[in-house]
């Protein structure tokens, strides 16, 4: 998959450092990955849920950390949109539009 974006996960934990390993880890292993739908993406990531219109929702670091992506299998793209906390990801109004 072509992840757009890894400066927000760099940005994120050049500030937040104990997020790291986690985060490169979930991108090394995303730019791996070959996900047609929705059940690739489990099979990587037990944990990932759909919240909809192409969002997916990331546990990262046994849950300390969300991240939201928005992916497009046609053309094996994965957007980020959110890496945060759990309590800023509850926070979030409307993540179908985010």
């Amino acid at each position: 998959m072509r992840i757009i974006a890894k400066r927000t996960l760099v940005e994120y934990y050049t500030k937040n450092p104990k997020a790291k390993s986690a985060l490169e880890s979930w991108y090394e292993t995303t730019s791996k990955a070959e996900w047609k739908n929705f059940a690739d993406i489990q099979n990587t990531f037990a944990t990932v849920s759909s919240v909809g219109n192409h969002r997916y929702v990331f546990n990262i670091k046994g849950n300390d950390y969300r991240l939201i992506v928005l992916i497009k299998f046609t053309i094996s793209h994965v957007l980020i949109r959110f890496v945060g906390t759990h309590e800023e990801y509850d926070k979030i109004k409307d993540i179908q539009n985010l």
